[in-house]
């Protein structure tokens, strides 16, 4: 066999990408496995953004290679979205680089900016790419810790006492997956201070702001956050596009080109189609996610439910795509308790380990479902529960 690249000994595959197949061995016609783990919005974009991407398929010329940076009018929108949702003034052509999703943003950020050995911050619990783009590119990987007893929030007094002299990045997610916690604005200051003063780059990973989040903030709202922070977006989660593949980075123009230097050899453009579609969506007015979000709290409650029915702990004050809780302390081991519950019940929740050590014993249930399959995931369960309490009592008799 040909010896692997040292790069991916410490670089698992992706947890859903195995356990999905998985997942899908299970499934039968007659009773088909309820997918609570993923965030992959079920709702379609909105009409117009359909209709400009067939329109702009269907004429001749618009399937060749685009531009590295994007279509002015894409760009354009993103700045016009920014100014209207987070009072940020971005200039266009300098400080904006669309991206496919931005998952492949934090691959780009980190080969751009990390060198080998250099230190990179991630929050624990957090999304799981963090730590293995970093792998990948041979840095360090710190966590600081996220705590349940603050609800989530950094710690601020413990992370300014270490040693950040040789981190090179910190990421941050807010709203925050899978908590759901919200940075305050005092606490975006507080960052960028902290970046100033230790020369890192901070980078925030915002696509969950428009979801369930009543005050959406961008880390580039910050006086001086250009100097050391970047931020990444997408329409995947909030505008229910997330095979589109499309999102953005934002930042000064300098740290831009320097992520255009990474993306300009990995990829050929965007097609001209999604752009123009991309445009569009940006264009939704405040009402499209005000009923987006009308249901999504509808879900939410019925998440809330299947959390209660196992008798697990949570927040209310949960913003974006999820509902993350606390097990009970009676279970021995999450993992084997998930998996009892997707092979008596035919419902996969997604265990809390695989965002972090801080994560071992919280679970998380996506609101990428509708209200009926919540429900039938919560009848599912409760009649599971049942019939091994019922084998539980027989077995107690027999002995």
């Amino acid at each position: 066999m040909i010896e692997l690249a040292k790069r991916i000994e410490k670089v698992e595959e992706y947890y859903f990408s195995k356990k999905l197949q998985e997942v899908r061995g299970l499934d039968k016609p007659d009773f088909p496995v309820i997918n609570l783990g993923i965030g992959s919005p079920d709702f379609p974009p909105a009409k117009n953004v359909i209709e400009s991407l067939q329109q702009i398929a269907d004429q001749r010329g618009s399937h060749g290679y685009q531009s590295y940076k994007g279509i002015p009018e894409f760009r354009k929108g993103i700045a016009s979205f920014y100014e209207r949702i987070y009072g940020v003034a971005l200039d266009p052509d300098k400080m904006i680089l669309p991206l496919m999703g931005s998952k492949e943003g934090i691959m780009h950020i980190s080969l751009a900016f990390v060198n080998e050995g250099d230190e990179v911050l991630i929050p624990d619990p957090g999304y799981p790419t963090y730590a293995s783009v970093s792998q990948l590119v041979g840095a360090k990987v710190n966590t600081y810790q996220l705590d349940e007893r603050t609800d989530w929030q950094i710690d601020f007094e413990q992370l300014e006492k270490r040693d950040l002299s040789k981190v090179k990045i910190m990421w941050i997610n807010s709203p925050h997956m899978p908590t759901g916690s919200v940075l305050s604005l005092d606490d975006m200051k507080r960052l960028v201070a902290l970046a100033k003063a230790n020369n890192f780059l901070l980078v925030n990973d915002n696509p969950y702001s428009l979801i369930l989040n009543d005050s959406p903030q961008s880390i580039l709202s910050i006086a001086g956050a250009e100097d050391v922070a970047l931020e990444l977006n997408s329409l995947s989660k909030s505008h229910n596009m997330p095979g589109w593949r499309v999102g953005w980075l934002a930042g000064s123009g300098e740290h831009v080109d320097a992520v255009l230097r990474v993306k300009s050899n990995m990829d050929s453009g965007m097609f001209l189609g999604i752009q123009h579609a991309a445009e569009q969506a940006l264009d939704q007015p405040d009402s499209w996610f005000e009923e987006l979000n009308n249901l999504y709290r509808l879900r939410r409650s019925k998440a809330f439910e299947i959390m209660e029915l196992l008798s697990c702990s949570y927040s209310v004050n949960q913003a974006g795509l999820f509902v993350w809780a606390k097990v009970p302390d009676t279970i021995e081991s999450v993992e084997e308790w998930i998996d009892t519950i997707l092979y008596s019940a035919k419902v996969f929740i997604t265990p809390g380990f695989i965002f972090g050590k801080a994560g071992q014993r919280f679970i998380r249930i996506s609101l990428c479902s509708s209200v009926e399959k919540l429900q039938d995931a919560y009848d599912r369960i409760k009649t599971s529960k049942q019939q091994n309490f019922t084998e539980l009592e027989l077995t107690k008799e027999e002995n």
